[in-house]
């Protein structure tokens, strides 16, 4: 006969008057967690309990209920309850739902507690963003979702904000294929197509931190920090349309602007505004630009201007700011920090005679007509002026009319002083990014030079069909390449060249005494010297040489040339997103290094590197010294100087090391485990057999070091 299935029997529902319930010592929790107490009872008095406490009755000695009611599981629900009914706002009868438990269950009070905390399910971070989403479609303000659930409004905006990430990424990090910060790092633009491109990208190289994220996603964007958004100002940018990419999530220094052709636009004008201004001085030329490049003034005579005299009213003012910017440098000389508000008055004084100091200067105006002035952009963002240059074409017109008058010539009848000292009207020429505006009036049969544009236009066509017929002879372009690496190896000639092509010389900042003594340092330097002796020093001759020269000749060539380029260097890995190394960039070295070094076969030992005291073994631990010799000679010639003293452990180390082959982890192979030797231990010189006891070195750390390899 079956036996029958025991159906389940759920524990009964009831409501309990809260003076009857009594908070259990049993419950789990002792660590304070989650929203306040206080912050829980506001949201009871607003939305009612929303999951009914887990009671169980309290017996008497004779097992008989006693009608008050323990409380294991909903501990922090009860002091909210007890909370409010401290605060009169919850009678000591209202009656609170509850689940009973069998009095007398073999399920202890502790297990119900633990199983409650334990079997919850926290609500997942993209259903919360979710959520709040909704909450705000509902008609729900920022504010109002952040008071609802006692967080700030910046923490609503930045959930807001992670919700409108494309929904291809929302689905990959709700199935954990990318991190929160990740996630985070993707709200900073509301493009979609560029999210997915981006994280497309970034996931297939492995190279997905999350400022590589935010760097790709506001690389086609300028920093509101950038001297030309601040030249232009935020309001500015915005007011003409331009959109701000915001990061919610870290410091981003007022955010990116995104419209660079508007910010560029916007630049152009308001500087072209300021040169007009300036024009009106008379100058004979304005070079506008947000940048000039360093040395754009060179060689370029400038005039001697004047500071322009103060008015009674402005030395006043001057007297004033100098007079309260030293009475407060006095005040405070010997204050060990500056309160903010002096701090902040110092610096408006510095800036305030800052602009006294650098007032404009007066010219000449018989001067002016001749010379020109530099309109830019400073580092702060600020308008900056260089008035006063001579071009070279005008230096011939300037030594002339700045030259003194002949005496005879002045006192020539006619002459008037009036007509003598006024100097030609002429327009200002305004050129703003190198473009000089279009003359009125232009000579149609004088034959100018063709436009910059075009001719970029048209040297791209012959670069592309160049491209595709050297691709068509194999052998002209091993000897144009030969050519370029031939040219910057021997004669050190860089810079720009028909083929873009070449190797890097890579220089090694770290260097032993001896390395340039090496078998392979050598080697190479005699190889280098014999090739250069051949080497034709002229272009053509060198192309010509190239050409008549054997193919095994020519591969010799070019596996010396491309040497040089090559870094198998273990540097310190930058992690600030600065221009040194990145992790993944050093991995992708030393894996590239380790796969050339199997192709060409690469044993250090056989290049003639062996350990010594100066190379390696006096530069480790003891520990590392006797793991070395371990490996290559045995366990019994390690317990033969390990009672030795570093210095003289090291030099018995070298002794048992020679000719054995090892190689400590950064130049060996990667995929080549070392055997452990099993040579027979040699005895030790009588000098050091002795049972002499080591005594600790307090500057020496015994535990193994990091290296390269690890």
């Amino acid at each position: 006969m079956a036996k029958d299935n025991q159906k389940i029997k759920m524990s009964p529902s009831r409501d309990i008057p809260f003076n009857k319930l009594v908070l259990s010592q049993s419950n789990v929790r002792r660590t304070k967690a989650g929203i306040s107490i206080e912050d829980l009872a506001e949201d009871i008095a607003r939305r009612k309990l929303l999951q009914s406490l887990n009671v169980r009755p309290i017996l008497d000695a004779d097992r008989q209920e006693t009608g008050m009611f323990d409380v294991p599981a909903g501990g922090r629900r009860y002091r909210a309850l007890e909370l409010l009914v401290k605060q009169k706002r919850l009678t000591k009868t209202a009656p609170i739902p509850c689940i009973v438990s069998e009095a007398g269950t073999e399920i202890s009070a502790e297990e119900d507690s633990l199983a409650e905390n334990v079997h919850r399910v926290a609500l997942h971070p993209l259903d919360q963003f979710r959520a709040f989403q909704t909450l705000r479609e509902q008609g729900r303000s920022e504010a109002d979702i952040a008071a609802i659930f006692f967080v700030s409004v910046s923490v609503v905006k930045q959930r807001l904000r992670l919700a409108t990430v494309s929904p291809k990424l929302l689905d990959a990090y709700a199935d954990d294929g990318m991190s929160l910060e990740q996630l985070m790092a993707f709200s900073v633009t509301a493009d979609h197509a560029r999210q997915e491109q981006v994280w497309e990208n970034v996931n297939k190289s492995g190279y997905d931190e999350p400022y590589q994220i935010r760097r790709m996603l506001t690389e086609r964007a300028v920093k509101a920090s950038d001297k030309r958004a601040r030249f232009v100002g935020l309001a500015a940018y915005e007011a003409a349309g331009g959109n701000v990419l915001h990061d919610l999530f870290e410091e981003d220094g007022g955010g990116w602007l995104e419209d660079v052709a508007l910010l560029e636009c916007l630049v152009a004008e308001k500087l072209r505004a300021q040169a007009e201004a300036i024009a009106a001085e008379g100058w004979k030329w304005i070079e506008v630009a947000a940048s000039f490049p360093y040395g754009h003034d060179h060689g370029l005579h400038r005039l001697e201007g004047q500071p322009a005299d103060l008015a009674a009213e402005e030395q006043a003012n001057l007297d004033a700011l100098q007079a309260e910017y030293t009475a407060l440098q006095a005040k405070f000389e010997d204050a060990d920090e500056l309160p903010d508000e002096v701090d902040a008055r110092l610096g408006e004084l510095e800036a305030a005679l800052d602009a006294f100091e650098n007032r404009p200067c007066v010219f000449n105006p018989a001067e002016i007509v001749h010379a020109g002035a530099f309109v830019s952009i400073d580092a702060e963002g600020s308008l900056r002026v260089e008035r006063g240059y001579v071009r070279r074409e005008d230096e011939t017109a300037f030594a002339a009319a700045t030259a003194e008058p002949d005496p005879e010539t002045a006192a020539t009848p006619g002459a008037s002083d009036d007509d003598q000292g006024a100097p030609p009207a002429q327009r200002t020429v305004i050129t703003v990014g190198g473009q000089a505006p279009p003359d009125e009036e232009e000579d149609e049969d004088a034959i100018r030079p063709l436009p910059d544009r075009l001719v970029m236009e048209l040297t791209a066509h012959r670069t592309l069909a160049l491209r595709d017929a050297v691709a068509c002879h194999p052998q002209v372009a091993m000897t144009a390449l030969l050519h370029k690496l031939c040219v910057e190896a021997f004669h050190q000639t860089y810079g720009p060249a028909c083929l873009e092509a070449g190797v890097r010389h890579v220089q090694l900042p770290v260097q032993t005494p001896h390395l340039k003594d090496s078998a392979s340092g050598k080697s190479i330097m005699d190889r280098h010297a014999a090739w250069k002796a051949d080497v034709p020093a002229d272009d053509a001759a060198l192309w010509d040489w190239l050409l008549a020269l054997d193919d095994i000749s020519r591969l010799s060539l070019l596996a010396h040339c491309v040497s040089f380029g090559v870094n198998a260097l273990f540097e310190k890995v930058d992690r600030h997103g600065g221009t040194g190394v990145t992790a993944h960039g050093l991995r992708r070295r030393l894996d590239q290094a380790d796969r050339l070094a199997h192709a060409v076969g690469l044993d250090m030992a056989e290049a003639g590197w062996r350990p010594t005291v100066e190379n390696y073994l006096g530069r480790v631990t003891k520990i590392r010294i006797l793991e070395a010799v371990r490996e290559a000679k045995g366990e019994g010639a390690a317990q033969l100087i390990d009672h030795l003293k570093k210095t003289e452990m090291a030099k018995e180390a070298e002794r048992l090391l020679e000719g054995t082959g090892w190689l400590p982890e950064p130049l060996r192979l990667a995929d080549v485990a070392l055997s452990k030797g099993t040579a027979s231990a040699e005895p030790l010189p009588e000098f050091l057999s002795g049972d002499e006891e080591e005594t600790s070195d307090t500057t020496e750390s015994e535990q193994p070091r990091a290296v390269a390899a690890e």
